[in-house]
């Protein structure tokens, strides 16, 4: 089952039709903080799965996502790879991208406009699977561009740090940052005090590390970094882990650190959020941690995603809301069959600075990630994605269409229309939830439209398999189906009324699906699998 949320391609050509027999995934997705309309997404473009040869992938849309032009590419003809895309409190875009000589220099392009046209790109020294963040805090770095790599394999020795204090017109650097080094990780501005966070993976792979620096907002100074740390996650990060894992030659997934910029008790709040292989035969979960006091402690880790089973929890992703929601965001293979190679999105959130986390909701349906493979094996090393004041705007690579393409979802959680994520409705007292289910009472009654719009079963190798399609329901409400041949699934609808599920193993032949909404409708339909 998926809660049936809308996903729109982007690598597309102007017809808005795939471009058949290229590959595009690691996307990373901006937006202009004063206007919502605007937002572009970047991503590695294959013009050929033949060639490791690729491109800085762009396309923008200025009506919320709702359409997307494909801009083609930045610098064509230049290799380029591990897009990073951020914005400034004035709305700049910027889109940092690694290059040669030996993917070893990075450089960052500038736009003005939403995406539509960009500058020429800075030299930004650089190095392998950089990261930048852009100071929003209002504070003396506001439009600060801070940026970050693996040391080992860099432009300039024993160097993984450089700032920009122009709005991006050039960078300064670079600089090292204290031992124990760290890669594969994101950065955070404090929203009170301006430091800036670093955090990621130690380079051996066996703990996580946090850097903070207090002076990196002063641009008369070069920048120190005084504190840093160990912090648990409960497990490892992991990559490279070859074809029995979901993402062959590529991480399973970096280290996200946000901050809390709500107005409320939280506010001033680290949250970091990874994939990581935990101890035991779970090969990877989902798992979260806390700081309130600057980064100088850390609440234990808790597990996010919600199975029984040993599935995979890969390419997890945090961001926050301006309410203080946490939302994450992961591939997971749970409804895989036990096969690694078939995942789907996961979403799930947290209105009380992680302690609880929701149900873990589908978003998207099942897709095989080892197809489509551009000459490296791997589907990149990230999504990304935007917390709104609804739900998410959401970045993600998935071989629908048999390679690998740039999707674009807006995921909104909001069952009684209101504008507002009905976490945060419940949160603040707006909405009740007596039952204790996290959807909003208000929308749990029936709607008295509730039916099946579609029962259809096909029999192939011995086995049936029937799709049922749910509609007329209330936004988020559950629902069982049971068959009489016995076999019976669960899901729940999307914010819109409507679901589907997938049932297999049925026996050839007639029979009856029947479904019990939460609410306490029912309906019946028939079917023959053949």
């Amino acid at each position: 089952m998926t809660a049936g949320f809308e996903s729109t391609q982007i690598n597309t050509d102007n017809r808005g039709n795939n471009i058949v027999g290229d590959a595009a995934n690691e996307p990373s997705i901006v937006m202009d903080p004063n206007n919502a309309d605007l937002m572009a997404i970047g991503w590695r473009q294959f013009d050929t799965i033949n060639s490791n040869f690729r491109e800085a992938g762009l396309a923008y849309s200025r009506d919320g996502g709702r359409s997307w032009t494909n801009a083609g590419v930045l610098d064509p003809g230049e290799f380029r790879t591990d897009p990073v895309l951020r914005a400034d409190s004035a709305g700049n875009f910027f889109y940092s991208s690694l290059s040669t000589p030996q993917l070893r220099s990075v450089e960052v392009f500038r736009s003005t406009d939403g995406g539509v046209s960009w500058s020429d790109p800075a030299p930004a020294f650089g190095g392998d699977k950089q990261w930048i963040a852009v100071d929003r805090s209002g504070l003396m770095g506001d439009g600060h561009v801070y940026q970050t790599w693996n040391v080992q394999f860099t432009c300039c020795p024993n160097t993984d740090f450089t700032r920009s204090i122009d709005s991006g017109f050039s960078y300064q650097g670079p600089f090292a940052m204290p031992s124990p080094r760290l890669k594969w990780g994101t950065m955070a501005v404090d929203p009170d005090s301006g430091s800036l966070y670093i955090v990621g993976s130690d380079l051996g792979q066996t703990s996580h590390v946090l850097v903070r620096s207090d002076n990196a907002q002063n641009g008369g100074v070069p920048p120190t970094f005084p504190f840093i740390t160990n912090v648990n996650l409960g497990g490892t990060t992991r990559s490279h882990m070859g074809f029995s894992s979901p993402n062959p030659d590529g991480l399973l997934g970096q280290v996200w650190i946000d901050a809390d910029y709500s107005n409320g008790p939280s506010r001033g709040n680290l949250y970091v959020l990874a994939s990581v292989d935990p101890p035991g035969g779970d090969p990877l979960d989902i798992h979260f941690i806390r700081s309130t006091d600057g980064g100088r402690s850390w609440s234990p880790p808790v597990r996010v995603n919600d199975d029984e089973g040993n599935a995979w929890q890969w390419l997890g992703t945090l961001s926050v809301a301006a309410s203080g929601r946490i939302d994450a965001l992961w591939d997971d293979t749970r409804n895989g069959g036990g096969d690694p190679k078939m995942s789907q999105l996961f979403y799930t959130w947290s209105t009380d600075a992680g302690v609880t986390w929701a149900r873990n909701v589908e978003i998207t349906e099942t897709f095989n990630s080892h197809l489509g493979f551009p000459r490296q094996n791997k589907m990149g090393d990230y999504n990304d994605m935007i917390s709104t004041q609804a739900g998410i705007l959401l970045a993600y690579c998935a071989t629908f269409n048999g390679e690998q393409d740039i999707y674009f979802s807006r995921i909104e959680i909001d069952c009684n229309n209101n504008g507002v994520h009905d976490g945060d409705d419940i949160a603040r007292g707006a909405s009740r939830d007596d039952n204790h289910n996290g959807i909003p009472d208000e929308c749990e009654a029936c709607t008295g439209n509730e039916r099946i719009a579609r029962a259809a079963c096909k029999f192939r190798r011995g086995a049936g398999k029937l799709k049922v399609k749910l509609v007329g329901g209330a936004g988020f409400d559950s629902f069982l189906v049971r068959l009489s041949s016995g076999q019976s699934g669960e899901g729940q609808l999307d914010g819109k009324g409507k679901g589907r599920i997938r049932i297999t193993g049925l026996p050839p032949g007639a029979g009856t699906a029947s479904v019990e909404w939460g609410c306490g409708a029912q309906a019946q339909e028939e079917y023959s699998c053949e």
